[in-house]
């Protein structure tokens, strides 16, 4: 599409340098209006270092009118948001959006108070080179980071600028943290410096979050569990509500009715035809089941204690836990020696043989037989 003021910046200026200009003529200066949209919906692979720094990624475009303005490296621009009224400044990664798109990191629209598709206004501008900027942590586990220093020289990497009221974001080690920017020198009339190229002074405020000591100290919580009174068999919440949930609970209704009875009869509770508005009865909650355990804060439930199921015998009777566990005389392998009386059984065959000779009476050998051979 043809725009009239497209060449209003003089077709010469791209040719001519900045000392060839005009005698009084003053620079002009970038300023155009994109939709914004977040780092998160340009198109490609997700670029984490682009969503959390401080530049932003415009138009082939705005490229080539820079280009024609000779706008000095780095290249700042002011970001307004003239809807809420709010303004902050950002450098520029690559020319690469789409024409009339601007991608903005998360926390610069969080700052603008922009939603995907707003219009944003893009302007030139020239910051100074920091001297000193005063940062503080949105969260105390920012403390845990063993060098902050080098991460945070890391993290300027990303950016351009820094405006004082900024609340910026960076990544380490798979966690976000947030800093906001307290103060900024030199403090000009845009409270905002240039982080590139610079020897840069940090100073470090409490985290925002850090507890004041000079508060009352909140009440500890018991050291232990009661777990008689949260038992739901010993609370009479729980016993209520057993009660109240028993079907059983109220009075039935006679069919004859004794004499002088002057109980009123129950209304029916289907509505009768022509009746207009008829009043349902409540519905009955029914809270027989397992009750609810509600613990002080800090405490866990690890269950109730464990009462082992007491033995008992073949009748049913509980068994006395001072019975002896073994009783009976067992039995042996090796047998008992016949005592005086005669009782027992032979450990042995050999012993058993001799006992069989001695009950048969005096029998004759082999040695007696050769005597009276000889003889």
């Amino acid at each position: 599409m043809f725009r009239p003021d497209y060449w209003g910046d003089g077709a010469m200026d791209g040719v001519l340098g900045a000392g060839m200009l005009r005698a009084g003529a003053t620079p002009r200066r970038f300023d155009e209006y994109y939709r914004c949209y977040p780092v998160a919906m340009l198109p490609g692979p997700e670029r984490e270092n682009v969503n959390h720094g401080g530049k932003v990624i415009m138009p082939p475009s705005a490229l080539d009118k820079l280009t024609r303005l000779h706008i000095t490296y780095p290249m700042l621009f002011e970001l307004h948001n003239g809807a809420k009224e709010r303004m902050t400044h950002a450098g520029v990664l690559e020319f690469i959006a789409e024409e009339g798109k601007i991608y903005l990191p998360f926390w610069l629209m969080q700052t603008l108070l922009l939603e995907p598709g707003d219009l944003l206004q893009i302007k030139s501008t020239d910051l100074p080179p920091g001297q000193f900027i005063k940062i503080q942590a949105q969260s105390t586990s920012f403390l845990e980071i063993s060098d902050p220093k080098a991460v945070l020289e890391n993290a300027f990497r990303n950016f351009s600028c820094l405006t004082k009221g900024d609340v910026f974001t960076f990544s380490y080690n798979d966690q976000v943290y947030e800093m906001a920017v307290l103060e900024t020198k030199p403090s000009g009339s845009k409270n905002a410096i240039s982080v590139l190229e610079t020897d840069l002074e940090v100073d470090f405020a409490a985290p925002s979050d850090t507890k004041n000591p000079n508060a009352p100290a909140a009440p500890a919580p018991p050291a232990s569990i009661n777990y008689a009174a949260i038992a739901p068999d010993a609370t009479e919440a729980a016993a209520g509500a057993r009660a109240v949930s028993s079907n059983f609970l109220s009075g039935g209704q006679r069919l004859n009715a004794k004499k002088g009875s002057k109980a009123p009869t129950p209304k029916p509770s289907t509505p009768a035809p022509g009746a207009t508005n008829p009043q349902h009865p409540p519905p009955v909650r029914r809270t027989n089941g397992p009750q609810p355990l509600r613990l002080p804060p800090n405490q866990l439930f690890f269950g109730y204690a464990i009462k082992p199921v007491k033995p008992r015998d073949e009748n049913g009777q509980l068994v006395p836990e001072d019975q002896p566990k073994f009783q009976g005389i067992g039995q042996t392998l090796r047998g008992k020696r016949k005592d005086a009386g005669g009782t027992g059984t032979p450990t042995s065959g050999s012993e058993a043989d001799n006992q069989k000779e001695k009950k048969s009476g005096g029998g004759r050998t082999l040695r007696d037989s050769m005597n009276d051979l000889d003889h």
